[in-house]
């Protein structure tokens, strides 16, 4: 049976123009003037706009893609691709069991996929959600499998081994390698180390794919550096994580990349607020390392949680993200220990308020309660202005991006509204985009970067990757203080030809692929 998308006005990168689309089996076929068949089913799209599907490039939906409530929430946005397995640590290689220890709060439970390799990764999750999900090799996950718990550099045998689980990632259909360089283990590697990691990403022509080292903003030079460093010595391609800076020095840094010859893109979400565990910058790097039940206990001994005071504290302080300011800047989004649910939506300074405790004895008492599976919501000293993350969104090198965390009871709004947050504020409102420019960046630069095959086009022998938007009403309605609202103005999806939301309602179907794993197996991208 064909599908007939028909009335409605379709937005490529390279245009726009009215016309109707047909879809046989996961393909476009047809675009122009379709004569209807009998047993044709039809979407009326009449004063709609019919897009390429949007590919969040930088997700944390690894665990929870099989989650109706995740694929509705990112569906309403126009998301049809995720790229999972960011900022270093994630299921794949090896059994997950670092990741549902460290990164729960993050990526959600494991998944179906219960160990092995990133082809038994892509595997589960190719055909069992409404949603696609390319991957990238974890480094942090990759050092964690070869060195443990260590802190010190690796050796040489070490990094061989640690290139051989990279380099049978990319053959089994991985887009590229991440790092999250705050994070443990990942903190602990020197560039030198993840050189050598990415030398099989470059030989597969992937993306090394980085959250700097240093916390961005006044401190992105030093990042940038060890990136340059980094492409310069393993010929990598280099794609930026949640590039987060005052546009003048964004704009400066890449560059500096371009100057360097780096091939770099980024991708930067429209809101100035941050999302992350608690531990991250509340736990030194060292501690946080630990085995979790080792963990729990120093926090509940008198004696650590004086030193910790004494000698960490201050540095928690001098943090250029956070400062003096900590305890009112952190906002609770979720905390596993159900005692402690009812700080969910609360800074750590109202939180300890209300508990009659401190904001360090508060904090330490919610990560000990939940096993350190906590995140939280990060203000920023200076909140952007829609103008200066316009001049951001601006450039060539962005890509669309989420940095979406679904796990929580008050989570940041990015998770929800980032891509209808684009629609709204930088194409209706602000013209920063055109309609055409909005796909090049949220579809069509990110299929390319990426290596998805053909996707992120409307073009017949395409893939099916299809939304229907309404272009007067698309809108965000996630905020910091009520983060659960969903997009409004995306009610039709269509993933490899088969419709997922129809009429503003799920359709039982879960025609998902992971796109590298059919890309590298039989170079048809579908």
């Amino acid at each position: 049976m064909r599908l007939v998308l028909r009335g409605g006005t379709v937005v490529d990168g390279d245009g726009m123009r009215k016309a109707d689309v047909a879809v046989e089996g996961d393909t476009i076929t047809e675009i122009g003037d379709i004569a209807p068949r009998p047993d044709d089913q039809v979407i009326e799209c009449g004063g709609r706009y019919v897009l390429p599907g949007f590919i969040d490039a930088h997700s944390h939906a690894d665990g929870l893609l099989a989650d109706e409530d995740v694929q509705r929430a990112l569906l309403k946005q126009g998301v049809t691709t995720v790229i999972a397995g960011q900022d270093g640590v994630s299921y794949a290689p090896g059994s997950g069991a670092y990741a549902s220890e460290y990164f729960a709060a993050i990526n959600g439970p494991r998944p179906r996929y219960a160990g092995g390799g990133v082809a038994e990764y892509l595997a589960a999750a190719d055909g069992t959600s409404r949603l696609n999900a390319a991957y990238l090799v974890p480094a942090g996950t990759v050092r964690w499998e070869v060195c443990g718990r260590s802190t010190a550099a690796a050796d040489e045998a070490q990094r061989k081994a640690m290139a051989a689980l990279v380099d049978e990632g990319m053959r089994a259909g991985a887009v590229g390698l991440s790092t999250g360089l705050d994070y443990v283990p990942g903190i602990f590697a020197d560039a030198s180390e993840i050189s050598s990691l990415c030398v099989p990403v470059a030989e597969a022509g992937g993306v090394y794919v980085t959250h700097m080292r240093g916390g961005y903003e006044a401190n992105s030079a030093a990042g940038i550096d060890e990136i340059a460093g980094i492409a310069a010595a393993s010929g990598a391609r280099v794609h930026i994580s949640h590039f987060h800076a005052p546009a003048e020095i964004l704009h400066g840094q890449l560059a500096v990349l371009s100057r360097a010859g780096v091939d770099a893109t980024f991708d930067a979400y429209p809101y100035t607020r941050g999302c992350s565990l608690l531990g991250m910058p509340l736990l030194p790097p060292d501690l946080s390392l630990l085995p979790v039940d080792d963990v729990v206990r120093l926090l509940a001994d008198p004696a650590e949680r004086a030193r910790l005071r004494r000698d960490w504290f201050p540095r928690v302080e001098r943090n250029a993200s956070l400062g003096p300011e900590w305890p009112s800047m952190i906002t609770l989004a979720h905390i596993a220990a159900p005692e402690c649910a009812w700080a969910h939506g609360l800074t750590l300074e109202a939180a300890a308020a209300r508990h009659g405790t401190d904001a360090i004895d508060l904090a330490l008492d919610v990560l000990a309660a939940s096993r350190l599976e906590v995140n939280q919501v990060m203000a920023v000293r200076h909140e952007r202005p829609v103008s200066e993350l316009a001049s951001i969104f601006s450039s060539p090198g962005h890509i669309g991006g989420s940095d979406g965390i679904f796990v929580g009871a008050h989570p940041h709004p990015r998770a929800r509204g980032t891509f209808a947050r684009y629609l709204r504020e930088y194409v209706r409102e602000t013209r920063t985009w055109s309609w055409p420019e909005a796909v090049g960046h949220l579809s069509a630069l990110p299929a390319e970067r990426f290596a998805l095959g053909r996707r992120g086009r409307v073009a017949s022998g395409w893939v099916a990757d299809l939304i229907v938007v309404d272009p007067q009403t698309v809108t965000d309605t996630a905020t910091y203080e009520q983060p659960l609202g969903e997009a409004a103005g995306i009610d039709d999806v269509i993933v490899a030809g088969q419709p997922v939301l129809a009429a503003g309602s799920l359709v039982d179907s879960a025609p998902g692929r992971a796109p590298g794993l059919g890309i590298r197996r039989d170079q048809t991208g579908r």
